[in-house]
């Protein structure tokens, strides 16, 4: 889907094209118009995944933590397409920084599981196969067997890890680029990726992006006293970071065979994996 097939369906959908901003294309096509964001779906697989998006926003507003709130309870179809409707949130006064992650996690941290609905699991190591073949013969295939099986000896060290906090509700790619900071305070978005599983993977997320990406330690510091506690602290940490290493690597993969700059990227992560170094920093692309 394109963005003027996109288009095509907000027309279909009784929706002023011409007033339409493009905001985000991705699996959705997500367009600013008037006081609304409308978000269409890649294709009819995803109406499900629409439909728990809207109820957990409910879930999630009962519960009285910020995030985006629903304009229609229900996802339309629109030609074979899953269309969501959203409050448009304000303007962020500032950027967000990992403290402001913080507090908005601890509170989905807390919640017990949904009921109405089921959260799905963290399937974290789940797109490493397919994001594997996508890279096809841009990549080693010995360092795609060494993906495959570094996969499959995290998979069940981390199925069999004891979590320090209770497992539940976890909102699964926990990183600053996912919060706004409104007029109101800070506000979780992107719930698109909300799981059921250990709690311990929303605060690796930022353990790695410290020693792999560059954040600042004092602001991870900030993130982990607001949150009240270092992962980096428990026996499991390691595993999940090894786990997510390997998707993260598997990920860039797949963009390999038509960008020289994310083939040199996955070179060098794959390198630093096989070397055993923790810190090898790593980049975008």
């Amino acid at each position: 889907m394109d963005e003027a097939r996109a288009r095509d369906i907000l027309a279909a959908a009784g929706l002023p094209v011409a007033e339409a901003r493009l905001l985000a294309l991705g699996e959705n096509a997500v367009f600013a118009v008037g006081d609304l964001v409308v978000k269409v779906g890649r294709d009819a697989e995803l109406f499900g995944r629409a439909e728990r998006e809207l109820a957990l926003a409910s879930w999630l507003a009962e519960a009285g933590i910020p995030a985006p709130r629903a304009a229609e309870e229900k996802p339309r179809l629109v030609e074979g397409h899953p269309v969501t409707f959203w409050h448009r949130l304000p303007d962020p006064v500032r950027p967000a920084e990992p403290r402001d992650l913080a507090p908005l996690l601890k509170a989905v941290h807390a919640l017990p599981a949904p009921e109405g609905f089921t959260l799905p699991r963290r399937e974290l190591l789940g797109g490493v196969e397919r994001w594997l073949r996508l890279a096809g013969d841009a990549i080693d295939p010995a360092d795609a067997a060494f993906l495959r099986e570094r996969r499959d000896a995290f998979a069940p060290a981390a199925a069999a890890l004891t979590p320090h906090l209770t497992p539940g509700p976890i909102h699964g790619d926990a990183l600053p680029r996912n919060v706004l900071v409104g007029p109101d305070g800070p506000v979780l978005m992107d719930l698109e990726t909300f799981s059921s599983d250990l709690r311990e993977h929303d605060l690796v997320v930022l353990a790695l992006s410290r020693d792999r990406y560059g954040l600042d330690p004092a602001a991870h510091d900030a993130f982990t006293e607001a949150y009240g506690w270092d992962v980096r602290e428990w026996d499991g940490c390691t595993v999940l970071r090894g786990a997510r290493e390997t998707a993260s690597c598997a990920w860039v993969a797949q963009h390999a065979p038509t960008n020289p700059k994310a083939l040199a990227e996955f070179e060098r992560r794959v390198a630093s994996l096989r070397d055993g170094d923790p810190e090898v920093r790593w980049y975008p692309f």
